[in-house]
């Protein structure tokens, strides 16, 4: 059974663990809560990660009563270096020597088709676990996240881009555009694992009910275009090399329009930190798991267009093989 939360006066002890190639959380997630070592975090392999931090008054990096004790990296030579940036007193050989020292854990990578075998030995030793985004990207690792949620166990899952300060904005002024007719983000790298972070903005906007999706690919580009219950239609462009345009968005209206640019990064991830670290003390969901579950068949429906030249396919093909 999962173990209580911590009271809120209790300092909490976190371990970090995993880091696989295009993905520097353990060195972004460890500076907001720990703070870091300037000439340290210098040296990261990720340029993007000392910008957002360094645009922030040096002091104010850290998250009071929380802290960042352990890290376990998969390459064991890359974890010395994250250690020393953000301040991580212990680098474990196993995961699972974590177990009995911290009180939650991050699974910080972004591989959808591996997270129940990380997640396991902290799911059955009744820790609380962040599992970086997308939660599960087949059928069989949703099925068993569901599982273990039924059985009470305590995960939390999703994009940074759900904690955007310019979402909370844009929502903020959802009703001047009327009914929404139309939205389209623009996300990098692959659907299956940054096809998450337009998805989750748009269903904040829109909330649960997609119907269907079909995924046109060409070299270096997939475009999926998803209905929702709303009438409202919605196409996200994945643009493999598209830095630049990473987090633009177009959002229309019976009443108007308006552009974004998901520009936060630093204050999108801390917000997402804090809302794990809430999960973690008060035992309470920020937001449905069934949120999480419907956007994972999403993109699990997704890949299946994809991989049967573009079909169209139902969610509910994906839901129906998902016992909620």
């Amino acid at each position: 059974m999962p173990k209580p939360a911590p009271t809120p006066a209790a300092p909490l002890r976190l371990a970090m663990l995993g880091m696989i190639a295009g993905n520097g959380h353990p060195y972004s997630w460890s500076a907001i809560i720990n703070g870091y070592d300037r000439a340290a975090m210098a040296q990261c392999p990720y340029a993007g990660i000392p910008v957002y931090l360094g645009a922030q008054p040096h002091e104010s990096v850290r998250v009071p009563g929380v802290q960042v004790t352990h890290l376990w990296t998969d390459n064991p030579a890359e974890a010395p270096a994250v250690a020393q940036a953000a301040l991580i007193p212990h680098v474990v050989a196993r995961p699972e020597d974590v177990i009995g020292h911290v009180d939650a854990v991050l699974v910080s990578t972004d591989d959808g088709t591996d997270h129940v075998r990380r997640a396991r030995p902290f799911v059955e030793a009744g820790l609380p676990v962040f599992i970086d985004k997308p939660l599960a990207t087949t059928i069989d690792e949703l099925r068993t996240f569901v599982a273990w949620r039924k059985a009470g166990a305590r995960i939390l899952s999703s994009s940074g881009m759900r904690y955007a300060p310019e979402l909370t904005q844009l929502i903020a002024n959802r009703d001047a555009l009327g009914d929404l007719r139309w939205l389209s983000f623009v996300s990098i790298k692959t659907w299956d694992r940054y096809g998450i972070h337009v998805l989750e903005p748009v269903f904040r906007l829109l909330g649960p009910g997609f119907i269907s999706v079909r995924l046109e690919t060409q070299p270096g580009l997939e475009v999926a275009h998803l209905l929702h219950r709303s009438g409202v239609q919605v196409t996200l462009p994945i643009i493999y090399d598209g830095g630049p345009a990473f987090g633009t968005g177009q959002v229309c209206g019976t009443k108007g329009q308006t552009t974004v640019r998901f520009a936060d990064t630093y204050n999108a991830f801390r917000n997402q930190l804090l809302s794990f670290i809430d999960f973690v003390r008060s035992g309470q969901d920020p937001y449905p798991f069934a949120d999480t579950v419907e956007m994972m068949c999403v993109i699990i429906a997704g890949i299946r267009s994809r991989t049967e030249n573009s079909r169209r396919v139902d969610v509910s093909e994906i839901s129906a093989q998902i016992p909620l």
